[in-house]
């Protein structure tokens, strides 16, 4: 019963351990198709209902995207389709981190 108590123990350690090593990723995406003040809205809920995005701010003035999400959930070819299937192609411009 101690030796199935240590397992436990353990085994929840090397859980949380493992959701540490998982990193938020930030991206910077242009998206030069932007046309209106109320294309980032269209954008911002494209990009959130990726799984694993946290975070997307998206600018019209700048015609950009700076999304925050677990690399180990989706990838930026996922934030890129996102982006496209809602209309609006987007391209890498940098990876922040």
């Amino acid at each position: 019963m101690k030796s199935l108590s240590i397992l436990v123990i353990l085994l929840g350690a090397l859980i949380g351990t493992q959701a540490a090593w998982a990193k938020a990723q930030t991206v910077s995406l242009t998206i030069p198709t932007m046309d209106c003040a109320t294309c980032p809205i269209t954008i911002k809920v494209a990009l959130m209902k990726v799984q694993g995005v946290s975070s997307a701010k998206v600018s019209y003035a700048r015609r950009e995207a700076v999304v925050v999400f677990d690399n180990e959930k989706t990838s930026l070819d996922e934030l890129k389709k996102a982006t496209t299937e809602a209309g609006y192609p987007s391209f890498i411009k940098m990876t922040l981190n």
